[in-house]
């Protein structure tokens, strides 16, 4: 069974955030061993400079490649990443499953992702041209790859 893990900057402090994932966990289940890491976010104050802003997305960056499962294919989201439809994402997905590869997606915090994080990816997604907060997007992204296994499935959830 693939591997899927979500290793998100922040938590889901809202309830109604929370148990979504939560659904679309238990929907996973069926086709994937599924988990969520969260890391916490860098300190920053309330206006920070770029320097600021750029050491905290490498400290961030540093815990998130600490997290990722050997073995994976890493798929970052970020905004100048590939715009999949859900008939590619789920051939995206099927595709390594048939190599036998787990996948890490990683959502960075509200400044995004550090180089070195985009860099070591094999992925970079990028979800919309609009902007969402990093909360919903992992609700999102959990109901993408969730539809995407139903695709593959050739259930007819995602119609």
């Amino acid at each position: 069974m693939q591997r899927v893990t979500v290793i998100a900057v922040g938590r889901l402090k809202d309830k109604f955030y929370s148990d979504a994932a939560d659904e679309y966990l238990k929907r996973l289940s069926a086709f994937c061993k599924a988990d969520i890491i969260e890391i916490p976010p860098a300190r920053l104050p309330e206006a920070p400079s770029e320097s600021l802003i750029s050491a905290a997305l490498r400290e961030e960056g540093g815990k998130i490649t600490d997290r990722i499962p050997k073995d994976s294919a890493v798929i970052s989201l970020c905004v100048e990443g590939k715009r999949y439809t859900s008939e590619s994402f789920s051939q995206l997905i099927s595709g390594l499953n048939a190599q036998g590869r787990g996948i890490a997606f990683i959502i960075g915090g509200s400044y995004g992702l550090s180089e070195e994080v985009k860099r070591i990816s094999d992925y970079r997604m990028s979800m919309s041209d609009m902007t969402f907060p990093h909360r919903l997007a992992r609700v999102m992204l959990l109901e993408q790859i969730y539809r995407g296994y139903m695709i593959a499935a050739g259930r007819e959830y995602h119609k």
